[in-house]
């Protein structure tokens, strides 16, 4: 005996959540082939442009922006500075912690990064009008903002614990 699907199920495959996550995937496993050949893994890129928009960044601080356990952004460190692409410096405030920087090695294969990006972003809205993409845009960021303001995990089950 066959279980139909709910026609319900189809629908859900087109809401907004499943478009919004199915698109970001796609985004990220394009991403990641079109980097082949840089010499940079898709995480790895991330952790260089990260430290490139904002030098001196704490190292648990981008763990926490990357949404990654502090070893495996240890263990990237670890691979970008022994490619001279970053650098770890201790903060002068807290002897434990280190800050993180892009050296000058790093200006190529953020380069490359952008253009990548910028190629990507391109074809990915291939047929969207500039309005459209306006719109687009504006809606994706009240939609991060309504849910920066969720409560997470940790707030839930400490919460839940009092």
């Amino acid at each position: 005996m066959l279980i139909e699907r709910p026609a319900s199920r189809s629908r859900r495959r087109q809401g907004i959540g499943f478009l919004v996550a199915d698109s970001a995937r796609r985004l990220r496993t394009a991403f990641a082939g079109r980097l082949q050949g840089t010499g940079l893994t898709l995480a790895q890129a991330r952790v260089l442009l990260h430290v490139a928009r904002e030098p001196g960044m704490r190292q648990v601080e981008l763990a926490a922006l990357l949404e990654v356990a502090p070893i495996t952004l240890a263990r990237l460190m670890d691979r970008l500075e022994s490619q001279g692409l970053v650098q770890r410096c201790p903060d002068e405030s807290d002897g434990r912690a280190y800050r993180i920087f892009a050296t000058r090695a790093a200006a190529a294969p953020l380069a490359a990064i952008e253009t990548i990006s910028d190629a990507l972003v391109r074809e990915a809205l291939a047929g969207i009008t500039a309005g459209d993409e306006q719109i687009m845009a504006a809606c994706l960021q009240r939609m991060r903002a309504n849910l920066a303001r969720l409560p997470t995990v940790e707030q839930t089950t400490d919460h839940a614990e009092r």
